[in-house]
């Protein structure tokens, strides 16, 4: 891992991964909870905090028109419709534990990709990025479409499992297993943390 390599942290947001008022998906927060997800994303940000790497917070959050919405399948005509995952909203903000700090850019999005109707692509290759490593939720969605286009863009990806979940475990396996090593490597946390440490 070197200062060409980028940590995406995509879509750890209040609304999909904690319980509570502004839980929109239980199915993917149980499996966030099961899976330790947070807990993951946690260690491996602190250890590409200290490796000094350029870290990337990515956000499902609209503007009030919702015209920023890039995606304009069915399955997204729910939230202009109950005005939710509005950027300012309890909702749309990313969990605390995995908060930004003050020099962590934050990029909203208005699809699933990461990079459809954002500047990361451009903010990436400004900064020099070769490589990335991502997770997030779900791992069927926002994870592999984003491994897709990065791919496709030129950049080495890291897919980091064990901080992903889907609201389908089954969906989590195929994407893994089957799916996304085509486009990258599929490596566990530990094993990344230690390689940015330089214990591996």
């Amino acid at each position: 891992m070197t200062d060409r390599t980028a940590l995406l942290m995509l879509d750890y947001q209040v609304a999909l991964c904690e319980r509570g008022e502004h839980m929109r998906m239980p199915a993917l927060v149980e499996q966030v909870e099961r899976r330790g997800v947070l807990a993951a994303a946690e260690r491996t940000l602190t250890a590409a905090r200290d490796a000094g790497l350029y870290v990337v917070h990515v956000r499902l959050a609209f503007d009030p028109s919702y015209e920023l919405r890039t995606n304009r399948s069915a399955r997204f005509d729910a939230y202009p419709r109950e005005r939710a995952m509005l950027r300012d909203a309890p909702g749309a903000r990313i969990v605390s534990e995995l908060a930004p700090l003050p020099d962590e850019p934050v990029v909203d999005k208005g699809g699933v990709g990461a990079f459809a109707g954002t500047p990361l692509l451009e903010m990436l290759l400004g900064a020099g990025i070769r490589e990335v490593l991502l997770g997030g939720v779900a791992t069927n969605l926002v994870v592999e479409s984003t491994a897709r286009t990065a791919v496709d863009s030129g950049l080495g990806v890291t897919v980091v499992e064990d901080m992903c979940a889907s609201f389908d475990p089954e969906l989590h396996d195929v994407a893994v297993r089957k799916i996304l090593p085509m486009f990258g490597a599929v490596r566990a946390s530990a094993d990344v943390v230690a390689g940015l440490r330089g214990e591996a």
